[in-house]
């Protein structure tokens, strides 16, 4: 390899590698009714889940990383110019990447979930929905502390006579959902079908680390309940237009996330054009934060899964 394709090679390389390496922030709530993150005491993030190749980052060996760190000296050691490369060295050194936190289970006890913990212990179940406020907010009905509707008309409207149980956390991400399901959520009775939407909280991460986030929960939910089918929703659209920068984020999310489709076990569905009109804007989510849906969001959502959902535990 010549110095200047090698150069490309290593601006490329180190670029992609600042990325994995970003610093990332625990989830925030976001300002539903018993929001995650006020009750309980929050538990120390756990060790690293396992994550499905489909999703899986590339991560350098410690071999491999020797061997790219000898090939940049060798680089630097070469060149004409190597007294300022070699001052700048820390930055053309290929790093290990930091831990990806999307897949480190990290949640509360009590309150909520120790209320799901109870329901997965003793209660009677076809179907479990999975997720943060979004998935909350089905069976709000006129509304939450912000006074907007939440979904529990259209609930009804589709889901009557379907037993369901509702695992929505205000707040919760791809961490706080595996460790959920590893602290008594996961246990006990087993549903027949899945239905999970997460990543949207995971704002810190970047698209590759939200993904593997998703895969760990995917993964984790195949081993606790391994006879359900699972229904993966792509992440819904958010934000004021097609440019804004945590739809973009989760856009390219959903792309890796599709890959854990095997239409035998998980079934992955994207309906967000449906959520968006010719210009890129929202349909059927409040105008407020561009995030959570309303009555009209419910009934895109319920029209688009309850016939698959039905037909998965007849």
């Amino acid at each position: 390899m010549n110095k200047k394709a090698f150069l490309k090679f290593l601006l490329c390389f180190v670029a992609s590698t600042a990325v994995m390496c970003v610093a990332v922030a625990q989830p925030t709530p976001d300002g539903a009714r018993g929001g995650f993150g006020s009750r309980g005491m929050q538990a120390p993030p756990g060790p690293p889940a396992p994550v499905p190749p489909e999703v899986a980052m590339p991560r350098p060996t410690d071999e491999e990383l020797t061997k790219l760190n000898a090939d940049i000296k060798q680089f630097v050691d070469s060149s004409p110019d190597k007294k300022l490369k070699k001052e700048f060295a820390s930055l053309i050194t290929v790093q290990m990447p930091h831990d990806n936190s999307a897949i480190r289970p990290a949640g509360r006890t009590g309150g909520q979930h120790q209320s799901f913990v109870n329901i997965a212990n003793t209660g009677d179940f076809d179907v479990m929905f999975m997720g943060d406020s979004i998935t909350y907010l089905w069976t709000v009905g006129d509304g939450d502390v912000s006074g907007y509707p939440g979904g529990k008309t259209v609930y009804d409207k589709y889901f009557a006579g379907m037993k369901i149980a509702n695992f929505g956390i205000p707040g919760d991400s791809t961490q706080g959902v595996l460790w959920r399901l590893q602290n008594g959520e996961g246990q006990g009775h087993k549903p027949k079908a899945v239905m999970l939407l997460i990543g949207t909280n995971n704002n810190g991460n970047s698209p590759d680390e939200i993904a593997e986030g998703v895969g760990a929960d995917v993964l984790e939910l195949r081993k606790d309940f391994p006879d359900a089918k699972i229904l993966l929703m792509a992440i819904f659209p958010r934000g004021t237009g097609s440019n804004d920068s945590g739809r973009l984020k989760m856009e390219a999310a959903n792309k890796i996330i599709a890959r854990l489709d095997d239409q035998k076990h998980i079934f992955f569905l994207n309906i967000n054009d449906k959520f968006l009109d010719a210009s890129g804007n929202l349909i059927g989510f409040r105008p407020s934060d561009h995030l959570h849906p309303v009555e009209q969001g419910f009934e895109i959502w319920a029209s688009s899964v309850a016939s698959t959902l039905k037909s998965w535990i007849d």
